[in-house]
């Protein structure tokens, strides 16, 4: 069946205490709405409708697509209000009800939400609780079958006693959501129009009631202040860690691990403490990653190895590979194989062949280097002229002295050595000697300067 869902992203979020709506704070690197929107995303439904208020102009800015209506509640007057901004685009036969704050639900809980609904049938999603103090409650009769749905405050004594609270998750049949919006009524507790009051309403339309509940309570929690964000946040981060563990991954501490977008992995992976991984990230088979590593949008070959407090973005490591400790891997970067960058490295744009080594203390900018060369201490490749970036290509089996300046562009052949503190500034034919140093005089005689004596004050 053809489906519909709606997000309610609209409220003010007062209690985080922020300029920024509420919806747009970030969970594992990605706004809250913008998971909710990912898992509306693998329904396939036909049309996307997130009804905004506070903020809305930086929410449709953050998370514009072609695929998302955006519809304004220009006034707060309640749940179902909200959704009744949205009917003139919702025409499929089922309509799903999310919450932009509620960003850890999971399609395979909305999908068994779904098998539920028909033309005569309602599905709610409800979860037990231990304590569902502000949760509206589900009424249900003798029989078990549910009845109504009411507000906490709204609520008598006996009936706050019931454990089973509302979600305001819930998935309708698309024919019938106009008429029950329509004789929606905002006299309770909080002059406000209820979608909850839209199951007494099927109920005496001959309507079934269905409930589905989630796996996991935490699937349904919002987040309300940013207390219960954190709480989120590391609920999320374990889920993660959990499938990756279970995808052959070995972390030191699953509760010292982030993961901030799309991780692959493969067998045998092992991932210290505090490492934090960003934006598309591929693990393949025995890779190492030392504590403290920060790794984004970047492809770690069969057996490399990341040491300890190293960060890498829009990087590649070949098949044993190695870099680090404290190296920095910038955009282009690209390791071959068995090469190996060491601690205070930092490449940008530049490519290592295989074996290819840079132990320590270096800056290797827009860089070809080829297979075997050596790359000595304190090596800087000048790429920067002030307005552009200019290239320093090295054949295979060349050897950088420590402390080498080489100014771009420039080419040097296979076999080529420098000498340690040269400014290079040709290009250096294979096989041959470059040296670029300025004239060295030792001057007897030479009296270091002293202090000046310190005035007195009379």
């Amino acid at each position: 069946m053809s489906l519909d869902i709606v997000i309610l992203a609209a409220g003010q979020g007062t209690r985080m205490r922020s300029a920024q709506p509420k919806v747009l704070h970030p969970l594992a690197g990605k706004s809250m709405l913008g998971h909710v929107l990912d898992t509306a995303r693998q329904l396939e439904p036909q049309g996307i409708h997130v009804v905004i208020g506070h903020g809305a102009e930086q929410v449709r800015a953050r998370l514009a697509a072609n695929d998302v209506d955006f519809v304004l509640q220009a006034e707060q007057l309640g749940t179902g209000h909200a959704v009744a901004q949205a009917l003139p685009g919702v025409t499929a036969e089922q309509v799903l009800i999310l919450y932009g704050d509620v960003p850890l639900i999971e399609a395979d809980t909305l999908q068994r939400l779904l098998a539920k609904v028909g033309p005569e049938r309602l599905a709610l999603l409800t979860v037990e609780l231990d304590d569902p103090t502000g949760y509206g409650r589900i009424l249900r009769d003798g029989a078990g079958r549910v009845t109504a749905i009411v507000e906490h405050k709204d609520a008598t004594a006996e009936q706050r006693a019931v454990r089973e609270g509302n979600t305001g998750i819930l998935a309708v049949p698309g024919a019938r959501l106009a008429d029950w919006l329509g004789r929606l009524s905002n006299d309770n507790a909080q002059g406000e129009y209820y979608l909850t009051d839209v199951i007494a309403m099927a109920v005496a339309d001959g309507l079934v009631i269905e409930t589905v509940q989630p796996h996991d309570a935490m699937e349904v929690q919002g987040a309300n202040d940013r207390i219960q964000l954190a709480e989120l946040e590391r609920h999320y981060q374990l889920r993660a860690a959990r499938r990756l563990m279970a995808q052959g991954v070995t972390l030191r501490d699953p509760a010292r691990f982030d993961v901030r977008g799309e991780v692959t992995v493969g067998r045998d992976v092992l991932i210290d403490v505090n490492v934090i991984l960003e934006g598309r990230v591929v693990i393949e088979d025995d890779v190492q990653i030392g504590a403290n590593c920060v790794i984004k949008d970047s492809t770690l070959r069969k057996g490399a190895i990341v040491k300890a407090n190293s960060h890498l973005e829009g990087a590649e490591l070949g098949e044993g590979a190695d870099c680090g400790p404290f190296a920095r891997l910038r955009p282009g970067a690209v390791l071959g194989a068995k090469a190996h960058v060491g601690n205070f490295v930092e490449l940008k744009n530049a490519v290592l062949g295989e074996g290819a080594k840079a132990g320590h203390l270096s800056y290797l900018g827009d860089a070809e280097i080829g297979a075997r060369t050596n790359i000595g201490a304190g090596t800087i490749t000048c790429n920067y002229d002030g307005a552009n970036k200019h290239r320093t290509v090295m054949g295979a089996d060349v050897f950088i002295g420590s402390n080498s300046s080489l100014v771009a562009p420039l080419t040097l052949g296979d076999g080529v050595t420098t000498g340690a503190g040269s400014t290079i500034t040709q290009d250096v034919p294979a096989g041959t000697l470059a040296v670029g140093r300025g004239k060295q005089r030792n001057i007897d005689g030479w009296k270091r300067p002293t202090k000046a004596a310190a005035s007195r004050k009379p």
